[in-house]
């Protein structure tokens, strides 16, 4: 993770589908980093226990394991909730629990499967996951957030392409859907100290999300690493970023090279209508 982030320590963050992938990759920046992470995973696993193991190994013990099914509003309050027994607060939520396209088929990086052949539960299961979901985590964390005067909330979103790709399906709209709630959002949370951004690989990552196979590449060729989420999710979180909302950030295009409020300003998409940055 670029850059150092004093604002950092002790933070408390929950990151769902935190056990592996791009959730991983930023729940052990975070931990690197000195915040205290709670890893959500849908489902106890040895993934999960792996990726805390490491997080405490990292961030000296700071970090809990908590399973919740995100489609499932009470499952996801008592998450909240023994994140802040836990830790006494919650400061930054990162909502990157997702459901991809290997829900509708597994070739379908190769054989893309038209809307009206897609399995009604499957499509909804991808909608039920990735945007009321994260709506789901959201509800039940931002009030204390907007109660102690100050949060974090970071939706993890995909390309553009991907949106409106043929055969993405419901997959590329259930980011769209929660793009344009995480602008609502950030409005509806103007002036309480709570911010809300999107952010997003750049580019295929190298992940579950994608069927595996000896020449694994997305639907644009090569794969970016998951790690490359580490690039910046230091920033979001930190103090650095405080009243920055309503953004899209790309991190593909941070420049680990420039100043942290430099290279923001680069990796902020410019599909987003002037968000603030402050």
């Amino acid at each position: 993770m670029a850059g150092s982030y004093p604002s950092l320590t002790g933070r408390p963050a929950i990151v769902t589908g935190g056990s592996r992938g791009l959730g991983r990759e930023m729940a052990l920046a975070l931990a690197a980093a000195g915040a205290s992470v709670a890893v959500i995973g849908s489902r106890a696993s040895s993934a999960l226990d792996e990726t805390v193991a490491e997080a405490r190994r990292l961030g000296r013990g700071n970090a809990i394991g908590l399973v919740a099914d995100v489609t499932d509003y009470a499952q996801c309050e008592a998450a909240v909730t023994s994140t802040i027994a836990a830790f006494g607060r919650i400061d930054v939520l990162i909502n990157n629990a997702g459901l991809g396209m290997r829900r509708v088929s597994e070739t379908f990086n190769t054989q893309p499967t038209r809307f009206w052949e897609t399995d009604p539960e499957a499509w909804r299961d991808i909608i039920e996951i990735n945007l009321n979901g994260a709506f789901n985590m959201a509800r039940a964390a931002v009030p204390h957030m907007v109660a102690q005067g100050f949060g974090k909330l970071i939706n993890i979103s995909t390309s553009d392409q991907t949106m409106v790709r043929r055969g993405y399906s419901p997959y590329g709209p259930s980011k769209a859907g929660l793009e344009a709630a995480s602008r609502v959002w950030a409005q509806d949370l103007a002036g309480t100290g709570v911010d809300v951004n999107v952010y997003l690989p750049g580019g295929a990552a190298d992940t579950d999300l994608l069927p595996p196979s000896p020449d694994k590449k997305g639907a644009d060729g090569n794969l970016l690493p998951a790690s490359i989420m580490r690039r910046m999710i230091g920033w979001l979180c930190a103090d650095d970023s405080n009243g920055t909302t309503g953004a899209r950030f790309v991190a593909r295009l941070w420049d680990e090279t420039l100043p942290a409020f430099e290279a923001a300003s680069r990796a902020r998409s410019p599909s987003v209508d002037k968000p603030a940055i402050m």
